[in-house]
Order: C-alpha cells, then structure tokens, then sequence
C-alpha cells in the first residue's frame, strides 16, 4: 500500500481496480472523466492487470458493452455525468428487470451549479425512477468505501447499483491509501449461461418488476442494519440537554465533528431539533456544527440540543432509520443539492408515520432551492434554525470586503486564443452575410460561439440536438437557411441518427463538422474519428467524411478554419446547396500541437479601428486606449498578448489594413497524443 494525494476521481478509479473490477467504460463528461482517464493510465504502467477500459463511442454504448460482461460474472464500472445517464438510460430501464451477474457499479457524477452542464437534473431522481440503489457520498474518502461497497451490494441482489458523487468531491484532492497494484476478478469458469431470465420479454418484465420490489425492501433494511452500508449513514446528537424525557442513542459508528459536544447516553433527554443532509451537504453541515460549537465555547453558550443524520444511501430510503431519527424531534432541517429528495422522503415518513414533525427545506426556502451549498451559507442558516443568530452576526463581511469583492471582474469562459472553431463562426457568418438564417449550437466548447463578438450560436439543447433541430427549423421556416454546428466527437457520439434523418426526409440544412482531432471540452479525450484507444492500440480513424457519405451525404466540402478565404468559398457553396450538405472544418485544437511564434502588431501601421477585436473577440489580442501611432492618433492601438497568442494567424487575415504581422507557421498539425 502507498499514501498518495489523489483527486477523489483517482481515488475512486482504484476503489473500483481494488475491488476486482473488470471492465471499465464510459463517455467524457466533466466532473466524471478523470476516473476513466485514471484506470488507462495505471492499465498502461502495469499497475492494473487484467482490466479492460475503454472510452466509448456514447453512454448508452458505454452501459450495454458493461452488461454483456456484468452477465459474463465479471464486475464492471460505467461512467458518466448527470446528463449522459439520459443517453443510457434506455439500457438502464431494462438493465435493472433483467438483473446483473457481476457486480456492476454505475459512477455518475452530479454537477450542481451547474458548473459544466447544461441542468442541475439529480441523479438520485433517476435512481428512483429506475428503481436502481444509489449511494451519495459526503467526501472522498466515504466515496472510495462506497465504491468498494457497490459492488458487492450489485452482486449479493443482481442489480446495478449507482455511486453519485458531486463536483466538489469528484474534485477535492485528500491523501488515499492505495494499493500498488490491482488484479480485475477472474471471470467465473461457467461464464455467460443462456437462461430466458436474460430476455426482456413482457412475462420476464413482470416478474422482474416484482424482484425489484422485493430487493428494494430488503436493501433499505441493509442500509440500516449491515455493518458496511450503515456506516454510511451517520448519526449522532450534540448541543445542550433538550426539555424533553425522550431518549435516542447514537450509532456505534457515528463520527461526529469536533467540537459537537456529542453524547450517546440513553438516560440523557432526546432533543427536539433534528438535521438531515445528504452529500457533501453532509460535511458542510458537520462543519457548520463544529464551527457554532466552537463559537458558542467562547461566547460561553451552548448551542440547543440537536440530532444529526447523514443519508449516505438516498435510495432506497432506510425508513427504519428515519424512525430511529425522528423520534421525539419537533423540527427537521434538510440540506442537499439539487432537488427535495430527502426532504421529500422525510415528509412521506411523516405522513406514514403520523408524526408531527415540521419539515424545513426547499420548499420552505430554509435552504437553498438550487446551485452549489457552502459552508458559509450553511452557518448562516443553521444559526438561525438553532436560535444561535448572535454567533454570526459578528462574521458578517465589511464593507471594506464588500467594496474589494465588487472590483472582481466577471469572467465568463471563451473560446481559447487561436482556437479553430473561432475561424469557422466567422467563415460561416460571413458567407451568410445578410442573409436570414438559424445556428444551432450543440454541446462542447464551441457553444461558446454564442457569445459577442461572433454571435454564432442561436441555439443549444442537448447532445447531438443541433442537426435534427436544425431539420425542425427547416420545416417551419423554409425561407431561413439552417446551420447545425457539431464537434468530431459529438458527431459520432449522437450526430449520426440526425444526418441519416436529414437524408432521408430530404431536409435542407448545412452540417458544419468541427472536426480538432479531440474532445476538447471534457479534457481532449480521443474518440472513433482519432483511432486511438485506451488500451494502447492506434487503430485506423473512421473518416467522417466516409460516415457522410455512407449515410448519403453528396455536398460535402473541407477548409481549414484558420485559412478564411478557404473556409468563407466552401461555407458559400455547402449553404447554396438546396438539400443536406456538409462542411468539415478540420485544424486540431490548441492544446494538442505545439504553438507557433505569436503574432505582432505593426504599431506604425495599425489604425485603432479594433476590428480584430470587434469581428473575431480573440482574447489574445488586447487594446491599450493609450497608445499612439502614425495612424492611430489618440485612437489607441491593439495588442497582442505573447502569452495567449499561438500564433493561428487568423487575426492577420481579418485586419483590412495589414497591420498585424504573421507569426511564423506552425511547425506541424500532426496531433501530439
């Protein structure tokens, strides 16, 4: 075993390798990529034996190759992010009627906030409504156990079973113990064994729905009573005696802050004020309780009696546990991220119960109804539930701060300096100059084309949704042109299906492929167009010029986008086209090659005029209101930032009075993998 300092995505690639795992496969998708990223990386040093892990073609694909194994005995572990369970989700629904063999453990990762996503969707939701157990852990270090525990959960009642991690503890770095080296379980000499119970018959979906009801009942009992799952729902109490003759006693294995003033003495009174949090609103909730007991210790106070519970197993609900809490508490107030799933759950208790407990939550705006929760703000609010408002008067920001806090500048994400897909927005936006027409966006980090100055992006839903809404807007707006833009990556993820229906209904869009040779967004993992795999081998890249015209695609037309006179002729003539017609726009994405020598301005030449500012908005180029020139005057004068520029050129080609001088070529394209 070593001691290292791991992302809690690291930390839980080797809870899955220690825990035997076979197969590995998933699709990029921040805050969940790094685990995938992790297992490659130990497979490639020899630390990782007998484990295949692959990045798949999308999350669906990702979910029913990790089944065919799960049915083999092997254990098996499938990644995502909230939003690529939605893709999966088809395989899923059914998954869960079919039962699993192998442990099969599903890592979806939840991003509140949303930092990197497109909607706050709760994965524990999706639990539910697959029926499927879901454990959310409060830190890291609890995700690693829980991980370990997941498998042998989905192997003891042969069902998937989801790990729901936040951003935050899928980011947050803490030290592991780890084993050196991991060997994947053997799969079982007797293999795959056909029986019907594999097919999803209506009959087998009957019956299936009826273990499924039965295994729920009994895995909400383990969550409460076995060794290995209850301690990953912590409680305990602490505060001031309560004016109550109830009695509750803490878990043998709660662990409770520093500083709570704790207690688990069975004659002590039960308190009247309970805490439930679930996920990393668990530690801020703990950390929030230490904090007011350490600040109540030096006003010489005691804070209110209280009882705390973590659920660490959201679903199915430990009712028995939810008794065991409840009991004697006359308020309950709920923290957790995203939607009112414990809150809920401990308003359906009450009813079920007829206890008399008061709820507070989202629904009572007690806490937050969205985004990320904080430490500072759990303070606030728990300070207020207990009474204890004084203890945090005094914290409250001063004004000096407030001041400094609003001389922070907002700094909303742009396309990176020299990034290709700016040359393709502008060569798209020129060719169509004044004529009507739609843009619809796509997910990946040319959504940022939205923004001004290109304004290039008039629409975004979801993965693979710009080509067939772009088929809609066809239809109802004939006289428009329609534009769908699309990553390499996205297109094989989930564009192929809308390309196949722009063919066959004989839709008139234009198909602009951005093809950087990545997937730049979620930290430039390789996918079918690049051929290069996980497990080491270089394949033959699938040409998505091929895919096009196999799925009968006659107009398609290639530019570089960093070359604009190129790229402006093929966006003329793929838009003129009356039917489907495509544009591959391929140069690979900044962080993939080397940079060339930045570009310079030629300050006798250069007239103020900001148009390389106003028409691209590279953030390599800046404007010093200062400056003087022969032709500038008291204009001012660009910039370029030598830091930034990686010298792309494309800004020399958009100044009409040549005053920016090229840098030198790059020395190759060829993508550095």
């Amino acid at each position: 075993m070593t001691k290292q300092l791991l992302m809690g995505n690291q930390a839980f690639a080797h809870a899955a390798l220690e825990a035997g795992v076979r197969v590995v496969a998933g699709y990029p998708g921040t805050p969940s990529s790094e685990l995938v990223e992790t297992v490659a990386q130990l497979h490639a040093s020899g630390s990782a034996e007998g484990v295949h892990v692959e990045w798949s073609t999308n999350e669906k694909a990702a979910l029913e190759l990790a089944a065919g194994a799960a049915y083999c005995g092997a254990r098996v572990l499938f990644t995502c992010k909230q939003v690529g369970l939605n893709v999966a989700s088809d395989a899923l629904m059914s998954l869960n009627y079919v039962g699993v063999k192998g442990g099969t453990v599903l890592f979806v990762a939840d991003d509140p906030g949303p930092i990197s996503s497109q909607t706050e969707q709760d994965t524990r939701r999706f639990a539910s409504f697959a029926k499927v157990p879901v454990l959310d852990p409060a830190t890291p270090e609890q995700g690693f156990a829980m991980m370990q525990a997941a498998f042998d959960l989905s192997e003891r009642y042969h069902t998937p079973v989801i790990v729901r991690p936040t951003t935050r503890i899928c980011h947050a770095s803490t030290f592991f113990e780890v084993a050196d080296t991991a060997q994947a379980r053997k799969v079982p000499d007797e293999g795959f064994v056909p029986d019907p119970k594999w097919i999803i018959f209506p009959r087998r979906a009957y019956v299936g729905h009826g273990e499924i009801i039965q295994r729920l009942g009994e895995i909400s009992r383990d969550f409460a009573s076995d060794s290995v799952l209850a301690q990953f729902n912590v409680m305990f109490e602490g505060g001031a005696a309560a004016d109550t003759d109830v009695a509750a006693d803490a878990p043998a294995d709660a662990a409770a802050p520093a500083d709570a003033a704790t207690h688990a003495d069975a004659a002590a009174p039960a308190p009247q004020l309970g805490i439930v949090a679930g996920g990393i609103s668990a530690a801020y909730a703990q950390d929030a309780i230490a904090e007011l007991a350490r600040r109540a210790k030096a006003a010489n106070m005691d804070l209110p009696a209280f009882r705390f519970w973590q659920v660490g197993t959201p679903y199915p609900f430990p009712e028995e546990l939810a008794t065991e809490f409840a009991t004697g508490l006359k308020r309950i107030l709920v923290f957790e991220e995203l939607d009112s799933v414990l809150e809920d759950e401990m308003l359906r208790h009450a009813g079920k119960t007829h206890a008399s407990y008061e709820v507070l939550g989202k629904y009572t705006h007690d806490t937050r109804d969205s985004g990320e929760n904080d430490l500072d703000d759990t303070i606030l609010r728990l300070a207020h539930y207990l009474g204890v408002d004084a203890l945090v008067d005094c914290q409250c920001m001063s004004k000096d701060q407030e001041d400094l806090m609003s001389l922070v500048p907002v700094r909303p994400p742009v396309l990176c300096a020299g990034c290709p897909h700016r040359g393709s927005f502008y060569a798209i936006k020129r060719a169509l100059g004044k004529t009507p027409a739609v843009l619809c966006g796509d997910i990946g980090c040319y959504t940022l084309g939205n923004a001004a100055p290109l304004e290039a992006i008039d629409t975004c839903l979801c993965m693979g949704a710009g080509i067939t809404m772009a088929q809609g807007f066809a239809v109802a707006e004939p006289d428009k042109k329609q534009v769908a833009f699309v990553g390499d990556s996205t297109f094989f993820a989930s564009g192929l299906p809308g390309v196949a229906n722009a063919v066959y209904n004989g839709h008139d869009i234009t198909i602009c492929v951005l093809d950087n040779s990545t997937t730049a967004m979620t930290g430039s993992q390789p996918h079918p167009g690049t051929g290069v795999t996980l497990m080491g081998s270089k394949r033959e890249p699938i040409s998505i010029e091929a895919v096009l015209r196999a799925l009968g695609v006659t107009c398609i037309h290639h530019a570089d986008p960093l070359d604009i006179d190129e790229s402006v002729a093929a966006a003329q003539k793929a838009i003129e086209f009356a039917g489907p017609a495509a544009i591959i726009f391929k140069s690979p994405c900044i962080q993939i090659i080397k940079p060339g020598v930045p570009a310079d301005i030629d300050t006798e030449t250069c007239t103020g005029c900001k148009k390389c500012i106003t028409e691209i908005g590279c953030p390599g180029i800046g404007f010093d209101a200062s400056a003087r020139g022969a032709k500038s005057k008291d204009r001012g004068q660009a910039f370029v930032d030598p830091t930034l520029c990686n010298g792309c050129n494309l800004c020399t080609q958009v100044c009409p009075f040549d005053a920016i001088v090229p840098g030198m070529p790059l020395e190759s394209k060829e993508v550095a993998r």
